[in-house]
């Protein structure tokens, strides 16, 4: 709930100026004898946009811009969600904004975002996928896609990726994305995005989800790269096929494998699979597990993963060190925990702050989330929230060794070479109870095992050691889980693509 309101926290006034650097014009009252704010800000729950704010006789004023730059990337909209309006006075910590008259309507920055804005309590602007009214909610989708279901497209030389729902351009597709546009350069490629913050490569077409023309390449396109479920809204077209790049090799067990699965479930995964016209796996092993799992009986391709070639070549760990804003000579964690079934809201056991208050000033840890978990976000001294950092495999570059617990990231970091430690002090619940696993995790694992905070930081402290005590286990690793992350997997996946038919 917003704090009370003082009188020079008041605004009164909010419009939305569009053009190529839309903003919000923000002023209020400033009666005699108060304060101006001197600094605006708009926080979301892992962003936030600022404004230095003037005072003009009795009123106060800003025009802060909507356009920012997150991790150096480009200038795009803001993440999809609210927003709270604070104000600054100098030093002191700035308080929710109150709301004078009725809220302003919401208005659509075609191609940027959806402006709108909530005032009950303090004042909160709400940004979301920028879809026209003939677009948006569940009459409108349930419109399109049956428009979509019944239409018959016609061919379009083009492609379609998408990496986790949307919710940014990465993983394997990235890496795919890549290497077509240097060996298929003549191919149009679109990326499938749930809103305007989320940066495409270069020569990339944003798609928003959920938009008439996402709707209608999703029909046309010849070819679609997908890393994760396309759902009930995809139907399969005769000149179309489906790439599923998956996003990781497996321990925790998977699809049909886990246990206590209803009927529903079970039919919905294997609706799912029929979506496939091949299916990537880093390994064997991994090949192995989606047959069972999937009951998947179409080509899998097993050539290594392409999100891993940036990790073979090994280069850009200062670059992205400096953009972090990390001190030479910094010793730096990458802490990245897979997510918990029953437990959606954590990110984890480990009490990031005090871990690295313990660790001391010559470590620096970055806390990974899952895209699953909604964690708030992380802040104390020598620690950097990258959660929503938009490549992992930069940050595996960055960093001096990995720490996780169940995460498929272990498979992909060993590629490396780097240390791994494992901190697991729910292991007998996520094994025996939760999900199973597939292999022996404890006599198997590249590294140590640590149940308590106490023994992860005894570990990390003594890394050269660990590694030389799990060196055998660490090679066997990689023989069974990385032989083909050798630098060139997407060049591999692309021209099975073309070999196959999938593109010409």
């Amino acid at each position: 709930m917003s704090r009370p309101a003082s009188a020079a926290a008041i605004v009164d006034s909010i419009v939305v100026q569009p053009g190529e650097e839309p903003a919000l014009a923000i002023s209020g009252p400033l009666p005699a004898g108060t304060r101006a704010p001197d600094r605006v800000t708009l926080a979301g729950e892992r962003h936030e946009l600022h404004a230095d704010a003037t005072a003009e006789q009795d009123r106060w004023r800003t025009v802060l811009p909507l356009r920012s730059s997150r991790w150096g990337g480009p200038r795009l909209a803001p993440p999809s969600g609210g927003y709270r309006l604070l104000l600054g006075r100098g030093t002191e910590h700035p308080v929710p904004a109150g709301y004078r008259g009725e809220p302003p309507d919401p208005v659509l920055l075609p191609g940027f975002a959806r402006v709108g804005f909530e005032t009950a309590e303090g004042v909160e602007v709400l940004f979301s996928a920028p879809l026209a009214d003939s677009e948006r909610g569940p009459r409108q989708q349930a419109r399109l896609e049956a428009e979509y279901r019944a239409t018959r497209f016609h061919p379009a030389e083009a492609v379609v990726f998408e990496s986790f729902y949307g919710s940014g351009a990465t993983c394997n597709p990235l890496a795919i994305d890549r290497e077509l546009s240097r060996m298929r350069p003549e191919l149009t490629r679109y990326w499938s995005v749930r809103d305007g913050s989320i940066a495409v490569p270069d020569g990339g077409i944003p798609l928003i989800e959920g938009s008439a023309q996402w709707w209608r390449l999703r029909g046309e396109a010849r070819l679609l790269v997908v890393n994760d479920w396309l759902r009930k809204r995809h139907r399969r077209r005769r000149h179309q096929r489906v790439l599923q790049t998956w996003h990781g090799t497996m321990l925790k067990r998977l699809a049909l494998n886990r246990p206590g699965l209803s009927l529903r479930t079970v039919l919905a995964i294997l609706r799912e699979r029929r979506h496939w016209d091949a299916l990537l796996a880093q390994n064997p092993y991994s090949r192995r597990i989606f047959r069972r799992a999937y009951a998947y009986l179409g080509p899998i391709w097993e050539e290594g993963y392409p999100r891993n070639d940036v990790l073979s070549a090994g280069r850009d760990a200062g670059r992205i060190r400096a953009l972090l804003g990390i001190p030479a000579g910094a010793i730096v964690l990458l802490y990245a925990p897979t997510w918990r079934d029953d437990r959606l809201h954590e990110v984890d056991h480990l009490d990031a702050s005090r871990f690295a208050a313990e660790l001391g000033s010559g470590y620096r840890l970055l806390v990974r989330g899952h895209p699953r978990s909604t964690g708030q976000e992380v802040s104390a001294e020598n620690v950097m929230d990258v959660t929503d950092y938009p490549d992992v495999s930069e940050l595996f570059l960055a960093a001096d060794a990995l720490i996780t617990d169940y995460s498929s990231v272990m498979f992909d970091f060993s590629v490396t070479g780097k240390p791994i430690l494992f901190f697991t002090p729910d292991l007998r619940h996520y094994r025996d109870r939760l999900r199973g696993f597939y292999f022996d995790f404890l006599r198997e694992a590249p590294g140590p095992v640590a149940r308590t905070a106490g023994e992860l930081l005894a570990a990390v402290r003594d890394l050269d050691a660990g590694r030389d005590r799990h060196a055998e286990a660490y090679e066997a690793w990689r023989r069974r889980f990385n032989p083909r992350d050798d630098g060139v997997a997407a060049r591999r996946v692309v021209q099975r693509l073309i070999d196959a038919g999938f593109i010409e």
